[in-house]
Order: structure tokens, then sequence, then C-alpha cells
């Protein structure tokens, strides 16, 4: 007897689903980095399909496909340029697929295919139960003097405990389907995120006008210079690519560095103090 298709569920960030992601096939506006595969076999897919975020330093935006392939879960993702990072429901409606491992490809997903196909093939796969190996901590303590630096791989672990600090993040800078309530869950002082190869619509860069709006300096680095889904690498390598107006108002500007960005806001907020 044949077994029937997984379900096909749509989320705007593999952070934002929970237990019903568990033997269906997710399409989630997240990057395709190894973080966000890590979270969706935790999460016990079927199959994922995830964002290229322009594909980026060392194929960081799709080195989740090849994580999830040894763990027997066929993955594949939509290019940046055909559908927002940061929003299922349009990598459904509009995205076309630009690479595949190799259990999606046996499946019949290609590249050139829509989304929509491609989790159809998807939804044709064996699930296997598949326990990924303990993730590796997620958060650093990069500067420990007030204000303090956090280098976080990804957004969605900002806390309480972040309040007034800067935080130095792995993840897209893209509003997760276009609500400016998840820009960020706390107010950081400041933020940088990874522009995920800003891709259509200018999708991965859509956080810093909404942070604008709570007064945090923000600003994203070039996906070609530091790897997403790994802040570590945002801080020592990232590029500045865009800036919002509050960082702007600091003399930070495209073309300057992370280590340079957050040198900058901690120097304002010293002055800050002494003139309060």
């Amino acid at each position: 007897m044949l077994s029937r298709p997984a379900p096909i569920v749509t989320a705007d960030s593999i952070t934002r689903i929970g237990p019903e992601a568990k033997r269906v096939v997710v399409v989630n506006g997240s990057h395709g980095g190894v973080y966000a595969a890590y979270l969706a076999a935790k999460l016990g897919v079927a199959g994922a399909i995830f964002n290229d975020a322009g594909i980026g330093r060392d194929s960081a935006g799709i080195a989740g496909l090849d994580y999830l392939a040894q763990l027997g879960i066929p993955a594949a993702a939509v290019g940046a340029t055909t559908a927002r990072i940061g929003d299922g429901a349009d990598m459904m409606a509009r995205g076309v697929i630009t690479h595949a491992n190799p259990l999606a490809t046996a499946l019949g997903c290609r590249a050139g295919m829509s989304c929509r196909e491609a989790a159809t093939a998807l939804a044709q796969a064996a699930v296997r139960e598949a326990e990924p190996a303990p993730a590796l901590e997620s958060a650093f303590l990069l500067i420990a003097e007030p204000p303090t630096v956090w280098a976080l791989d990804s957004a969605s672990a900002v806390g309480p405990e972040h309040v007034g600090a800067i935080v130095v993040t792995g993840s897209h800078g893209g509003l997760l389907g276009g609500r400016p309530e998840t820009a960020l869950k706390y107010d950081a002082r400041a933020a940088l995120f990874n522009d995920a190869g800003i891709g259509i619509d200018e999708a991965g860069v859509t956080r810093l006008p909404a942070l604008d709006m709570r007064g945090i300096a923000a600003a994203t680095v070039s996906a070609a210079s530091a790897r997403i889904g790994d802040a570590r690498s945002t801080y020592e390598d990232g590029i500045l690519s865009r800036v919002n107006s509050r960082a702007a108002a600091l003399g930070i500007a495209p073309g300057g560095s992370a280590r340079e960005f957050v040198a900058i806001i901690r120097r304002a907020a010293v002055d800050r103090e002494k003139h309060a």
C-alpha cells in the first residue's frame, strides 16, 4: 500500500513553527544555512524548502541542504531574487528552485522548478526519524564591558537580557511576513544582520527602516562578505551594505566593517553617558 504524501505547510521562519512541522514538508522563509537546517531537523520535518539568501560567502546560504542530506532529509532552496526571504507564502507563490540536495533531486526536484511543484515532489519522501547532533553554542559574548556586544547566530535568540546591548546576528535583515514588529523582539541598542543578497523587493534589508522607527541603529553586512547564520563571521568578516538613518546619523556608512559599526556605537554610548 502506498503511503500518503506528507502535508505541506508554510512558515515565515523555521523559528516560527513548532510541533506541527513533524513529518511535513515545511516551505519556510529562513535562509538555507546550517543553523536553520539544524532547527528543521530537530522539528522532524519530512522535507524542507528554504531561501538561498543570495548563496553568499562560502555558499553559506545553502549549506544546510548538504547538512540535511546527511540526515536523510530532502531539502531545496528558492532563489532570493525570485521570492522574499522571511515570507513563506511569497516563496510558495513566486519562488523558483535554485538548489536541491541529492535526496530532493531523486524525488524530481530540480533547479528552475516552481517552489509549489518542488514541495509536492518532496511530499513523496519516505519519512525518516533523524536526530541531529546537539547544536553548537549559538550565542557568544564578544565584549563584556558595557555596552555589551553579543554574537547571536539567530535573531530569534534576542531576549530581555539583550536590552541596551549591541547584537551582532547571523540572521537575514528581512522582516518576517513583512511585519514591522518582527524586526527585533527586544530593544537592543544596535543590531547587525546579513543582507541575504538583498534579493527581490529588497526583502533582505527591510528590518532597517522598522528599527529606525524604534530608535535602534541597525545595518546589514553583505552576504558575499560574511557567512549567513554565523554571527561571529558577521562581526569578523562583515562589510556593511546598508545602514538605517539612526546609524547614518552616527557617521556609519556602507563600505565600513562590522567591527567599525560596533566600535562607533560603543563610543557614542560612552560619550552620551559622559554628558548625561
